[in-house]
């Protein structure tokens, strides 16, 4: 750690939306750690080059957000083993000369439904939304932790069920798929404990920012509906949520532990936790 001018980042196409450098910059002056964390937006095709990149001497880590997470795992030298086991990166560190993928989503999804959306995911009934990078991590996590029933749903149907098999020996038994928009997919809201979008729907910036994944009658009362987008921190599938009464949870609390983690692989010092929390909560509006 004695060099200075290290660089670190986050990558991903686009990137309008990352609040990322807002709160691991922070981080980094709070030990007095010269590096420059910012944000590298990076198409697909370029992804493979850039990726190389990382191994010169004063690049340190990078945390790989949409749509480079899957398409990361092959580029680089190994994976852990939590890594391995969802099929997706978020996280590059290096190890001597080797550069290893992480996945510290796993850690910062279940922390944060844990802490902030005050829900233990054992033995409860979810309903997953989206099967990209996060979904995969958001699976694994909840599987882990021992959720008792859990349904996935996608947008493409056939990505949703080679997802399923591909984790088909984590998953609990009581695993099913469901038809996107459909009378199927409002019963399994309806009927679970917790809701998790994993999707860019409503995001700001993204293909659909007016949209939610789910309408109007698929909530309850006493579920937690869980947005991993975090702009804006209501979302419309939030708002329809919290009309007819269910409990949610954006995207920001997340984002911070899984960064926190990250920051711990690349510095190897205790992430300065309050201060990334609210130095991300300011870059958002407060």
């Amino acid at each position: 750690m004695a060099q200075t001018n290290l660089k670190v980042g986050v990558t991903g196409y686009p990137l309008t939306h990352t609040i990322s450098p807002a709160f691991q910059q922070p981080a980094f002056a709070h030990y007095g750690i010269s590096a420059c964390y910012r944000a590298y937006p990076v198409q697909p095709d370029d992804l493979p080059a850039f990726v190389e990149s990382l191994r010169a001497p004063d690049w340190l880590g990078l945390n790989v957000t949409i749509p480079h997470k899957e398409a990361v795992t092959s580029l680089i030298d190994r994976c852990t083993a939590t890594a391995a086991t969802i099929g997706a990166v978020n996280t590059v560190f290096k190890d001597g000369d080797a550069l290893v993928g992480d996945n510290t989503d796993a850690h910062g999804f279940l922390t944060a439904l844990r802490a902030d959306g005050d829900v233990d995911p054992t033995d409860a009934r979810v309903l997953v939304l989206g099967a990209g990078g996060a979904g995969r991590a958001v699976l694994v996590a909840l599987a882990q932790a021992g959720a008792g029933h859990i349904t996935l749903a996608n947008r493409h149907p056939e990505r949703a069920q080679r997802l399923a098999q591909s984790l088909s020996t984590v998953l609990p038994a009581a695993t099913a798929l469901a038809p996107w928009q459909s009378p199927a997919l409002d019963e399994a809201a309806r009927a679970a404990d917790i809701i998790v979008n994993c999707t860019a729907v409503g995001m700001a910036n993204g293909p659909a920012p007016t949209k939610s994944p789910l309408g109007p009658s698929a909530f309850r009362p006493g579920q937690l509906v869980f947005d991993l987008v975090y702009t804006p921190r209501r979302t419309p599938l939030l708002h329809h949520a919290q009309d007819h009464g269910a409990r949610v949870l954006d995207g920001l609390p997340m984002l911070v532990y899984q960064g926190a983690a990250a920051f711990e692989r690349w510095t190897g010092k205790p992430a300065p936790l309050k201060l990334m929390k609210s130095k991300a909560l300011a870059a958002l509006g407060g």
